[in-house]
C-alpha cells in the first residue's frame, strides 16, 4: 500500500506548495480534483484537456517532485435534475483528461436524482410512506441505471475506471446500493471509492463494510469522524446543522487518528481489512477537520499511516513436509 493525498487537503496552498508537502512527507501520489463540488484550484481541466504543451508541463511538475496521479475527482452530482447535464459534463472531460495524462482511476459520486418531476434531488432513506418506493423505483430504474449503463461504457472505451464514493445524499450511501449499482451495471470499469468516515456518520461498522464490498474497491479515501455523544445520543447520527458549528452537531469530520475511538488501533485494522478485501492500492489522506490547521492535519494523517499501512507484497507459503 502506497500513501497519497488529496490535494484540496490544502485548498489554500498553491500547487507548489502542495507538491513540497508531499514530497517531504515521502508521498507517493497526488488525487486532483477537477471541478463540480470543488473549486479546483490546482489545475484547470479545458486548458490541460485543450493544450498539450501545457498537459505535459503540468504532469512534468507533479513528476519533479517524485509524485504520481493516482486519480482525478470530479465528485458532484451529474444526475441532479436541473444542473445534471452541466456537472456531468465535467466529469466526462474528467474521464477524458485521464486518459491522456494516463491516470487509472475517476472518483467521482453515484448522484441524487429528484422524484419525477422535481427541482431538487430527493435523497430517500424510508420505504415509507409508500409513495417513497415509486421514487426510488424511478430514480434507480429510470434515471441512475440507464445513465451509468452509458458511463461505464465512456469509461470502458477511455480506458478509465469510475470508483464511486458510497456517502449520504447520493443515490449510493452505503454497502447496499453500492452493490446494487455495481452489479445491475455489470462493468468492470465501476467500483467504490471506500470513504469510511461518510459510513462512520451513518453508523456503519467499517470492516463489515469492507468484507461486504471485498472485490469491488478500487480506491480508498483516509478520513476520519468523531462522535459527539451527547448530541448523537438526543438527536441520532443524521445532521443538517453546519459543519462550522461543530459543537452543535452529532459528529464531524477530524484528523486521521482523533475520531474513532480505536485510534491507531483502528486504521492498522482498516489496512488490514483492506488487503483481506483484495485492496492493496493507494490510501489518500482527505483533511477537513474544521479546528485544526490543513498542513499540521496532513502531516498527523501522514504519520499514523506510515505506522500501519502494509507496504511489502504476501510471501507466505506453507512449510513444505
Amino acid at each position: 500500500m502506497e500513501i497519497g493525498l488529496i490535494t484540496d487537503s490544502l485548498s489554500s496552498r498553491s500547487l507548489e506548495e502542495v507538491l513540497g508537502i508531499a514530497a517531504d512527507l515521502g508521498l507517493s501520489s497526488l488525487e486532483l480534483p477537477t471541478g463540480n463540488w470543488s473549486e479546483a484550484p490546482h489545475l484547470n481541466l479545458d486548458a490541460l484537456l485543450e493544450d498539450d504543451a501545457e498537459r505535459q508541463a503540468f504532469m512534468a511538475k507533479i513528476a519533479g517532485a517524485g509524485l504520481g496521479i493516482s486519480a482525478l475527482n470530479a465528485n458532484g452530482n451529474q444526475l441532479h435534475p436541473v444542473s445534471g447535464a452541466e456537472q456531468g459534463a465535467v466529469l466526462r472531460k474528467t474521464i477524458r483528461l485521464a486518459q491522456l495524462m494516463e491516470v487509472p482511476t475517476v472518483v467521482c459520486m453515484s448522484g441524487l436524482p429528484g422524484a419525477a418531476g422535481d427541482s431538487s434531488p430527493n435523497w430517500v432513506t424510508s420505504s415509507w410512506p409508500p409513495e417513497n418506493l415509486a421514487i426510488l423505483e424511478y430514480q434507480w430504474e429510470q434515471v441512475a441505471l440507464p445513465y451509468w449503463r452509458d458511463l461505464a461504457a465512456f469509461a470502458e472505451e477511455h480506458n478509465v475506471k469510475l470508483a464511486i464514493e458510497p456517502c449520504f445524499t447520493q443515490l449510493v450511501y452505503n454497502a447496499a446500493t453500492a452493490k446494487r449499482l455495481i452489479d445491475s451495471v455489470g462493468s468492470t470499469w465501476v467500483g467504490i471509492n471506500l470513504d469510511p468516515s461518510h459510513l462512520m456518520a451513518m453508523g456503519a461498522d467499517i470492516p463489515s463494510v469492507i468484507r461486504a464490498l471485498a472485490g469491488t474497491i478500487m480506491h480508498v479515501h483516509a478520513k476520519d469522524v468523531r462522535l459527539n455523544a451527547t448530541v448523537a445520543a438526543a438527536n441520532g447520527l443524521p445532521d443538517g446543522t453546519a459543519m462550522t458549528q461543530w459543537q452543535q452537531r452529532a459528529w464531524n469530520y477530524v484528523t486521521l487518528g482523533l475520531g474513532h475511538p480505536g485510534g491507531e488501533a483502528f486504521w492498522a485494522d482498516f489496512v488490514y481489512e483492506l488487503r483481506a478485501a483484495g485492496y492493496d492500492g493507494t490510501l489518500n489522506i482527505e483533511h477537513e477537520d474544521v479546528l485544526v490547521n490543513s498542513e499540521e492535519g496532513v502531516r498527523r494523517a501522514a504519520g499514523l499511516l506510515r505506522k500501519v499501512a502494509l507496504q511489502g507484497a504476501p510471501d507466505w507459503t506453507p512449510a513444505q513436509v
